[in-house]
């Protein structure tokens, strides 16, 4: 009886052992096979998912300004197209009137120095 149990008892030690040699095994395998799959995406040239997500906010904060500039020009174009539609019969008007007002800019002020001075107070 005691002989058997003995030889349970080495069969239980050899099969531990079998398991934590299978339990290291397991892990060097997925070891190499992490490095080997690196290796293989670091050879692609492939991003890391970090660098990819911060890219991919950068991309998206743009594609917003874009758009945003886009419906901005629109709306600019329209309004443009529509001063242009409101104008084009008083063409000649607006054009004299236009260079009236930046002579009358451009002339020196007939004011002397004492009455500036007033209007400013």
């Amino acid at each position: 009886m005691q002989t058997d149990n003995r030889l349970f008892d080495d069969l239980a030690k050899v099969a531990n052992g079998a398991l934590h040699t299978m339990s290291g095994v397991r892990d060097e395998i997925e070891t190499r096979i992490r490095e080997r799959v690196e290796r293989w995406l670091g050879e692609m040239d492939m991003v890391p998912r970090e660098e990819f997500d911060s890219i991919k906010a950068v991309a998206q904060v743009a594609r917003a300004e874009q758009e945003a500039l886009t419906a901005r020009i629109a709306d600019l174009e329209n309004r443009i197209a529509a001063l242009e539609a409101g104008r084009a019969p008083a063409d000649t008007k607006t054009k004299d009137s236009t260079a009236k007002r930046r002579a009358s800019a451009k002339k020196p002020s007939t004011r002397s120095s004492a009455t500036k001075s007033k209007a400013t107070d």
